[in-house]
């Protein structure tokens, strides 16, 4: 590619980096997603702890214990995400 037609393509690339999304936590700025994946993990490991407390961790299938808590984790966190910090 030539150095002409490269540059206004990085130019449009780099537009989406203008406003950072980030918290000013005593000074120093964290991402907001950063919350959130925190925020998920505690709402996964609660979630889990209810189950095995109600006993109902053992109507769900073994095979599909692997792939349940990673996605809890991501609804969670996408959930939190769009619920707190989209305007």
């Amino acid at each position: 590619m030539k150095a002409p037609t490269l540059t206004p393509a990085l130019g449009l690339m780099l537009g989406g980096c203008a406003k950072s999304p980030s918290i000013n936590v005593l000074g120093a700025f964290f991402p907001d997603w950063l919350f959130c994946i925190v925020g998920a993990i505690l709402l996964t490991l609660l979630v889990h702890t209810l189950l095995t407390a109600t006993g109902w961790i053992g109507r769900i299938g073994k095979p599909a214990l692997p792939a349940l808590y990673p996605i809890m984790t991501v609804l969670f966190a996408l959930a939190g995400w769009l619920l707190i910090f989209q305007n």
